[in-house]
């Protein structure tokens, strides 16, 4: 199994090269988009969600890396909070990740695609705003 990875070659040194795998890229992208106010979670594929239901966490959890020629493409699966701007969330999960990315591996990506897999309803928002029964 040939894993593939990403090297640094602005960081060439007399010590050796830096790879950097797709999970690392994964992972950071992750924790970006789930930081942007308006992601109620991220979306996963089945295994990972039987995964973490099993205590194993799933930091990559929604985000899919692909390296390439041209370069590196996120794709990020996200659910959003009802009521958000979705077009302003997703530019703001690319504006993250696209600056998460920069800060702690000096890597830009050519392509960050947002998709926006479900709403999340609040529950106890729906119940305080429903009128009494007597």
């Amino acid at each position: 199994m040939n894993e593939m990875t990403f090297e640094m070659e602005e960081h060439h040194s007399d010590l050796g090269r830096v790879e950097i795998s797709p999970e690392v890229i994964e992972v950071i992208s992750s924790i970006a988009a789930s930081d942007v106010e308006g992601v109620a979670s991220m979306r996963g594929s089945f295994a990972a969600g039987v995964a973490e239901r099993l205590g194993r966490k799933s930091h990559g959890k929604g985000v899919k890396v692909e390296l390439t020629e041209d370069g590196i493409t996120i794709s990020v699966y996200v659910v959003v909070n009802y009521g958000v701007s979705i077009p302003e969330v997703a530019q703001n999960i690319q504006d993250h990740i696209r600056q998460a990315l920069m800060n702690m591996t000096a890597l830009e990506a050519n392509e960050i695609n947002i998709f926006i897999v479900g709403v999340q309803f609040d529950a106890k928002e729906k119940l305080q705003e429903a009128p009494e029964v007597y």
